[in-house]
């Protein structure tokens, strides 16, 4: 009961905020709510307080004590929904399969597929050495492990 309101003022508070979506939602031990947003043009302070308040103040604490947390997906944390992939493009990713790992520029997302580009050195086809070329992957979102956006410093 109490997680149902819970989650029926958060949606109401995403659906105020078109461009925020959610990456996870709990309600622990003790009522501690969490909440951890992603939005397509990133995740502001502002936005965790408004979505903090439009649950927080919609609530009785006389009937329910609880404590809330709302937080942006961090940097490093992985990529969970096809969203997370579109608002990326163009950026470089981490992907882990169950076959093997890639490393590469986002170039295109769509729900069911990313794909990936990336140079590679290959042994020329004759003659000694090695050429660069250019590859390109098309990953199913299904069998994607985990992926991450690599941060360059």
């Amino acid at each position: 009961m109490f997680k149902d309101k819970v989650k029926a003022l958060l949606e109401k508070a995403l659906e105020e905020k078109e461009d925020l979506f959610l990456i996870d939602f709990q309600i622990g031990q003790d009522n501690k709510i969490k909440v951890i947003l992603d939005g397509d043009q990133g995740v502001t302070l502002q936005d965790c307080i408004d979505v903090s308040r439009a649950i927080e103040h919609n609530l009785d604490r006389e009937e329910d004590d609880f404590s809330i947390e709302v937080a942006s997906a961090g940097a490093r944390s992985p990529l969970v929904i096809p969203r997370q992939y579109k608002k990326n493009i163009g950026r470089k990713l981490e992907v882990r399969t169950a076959e093997r790992n890639f490393e590469g520029k986002l170039i295109a997302a769509t729900e069911e597929h990313i794909t990936l580009e990336w140079k590679d050195r290959e042994p020329k086809p004759v003659g000694k050495g090695k050429i660069t070329v250019q590859k390109k992957q098309e990953i199913a979102i299904s069998d994607i492990q985990e992926a991450k956006v690599v941060l360059k410093f």
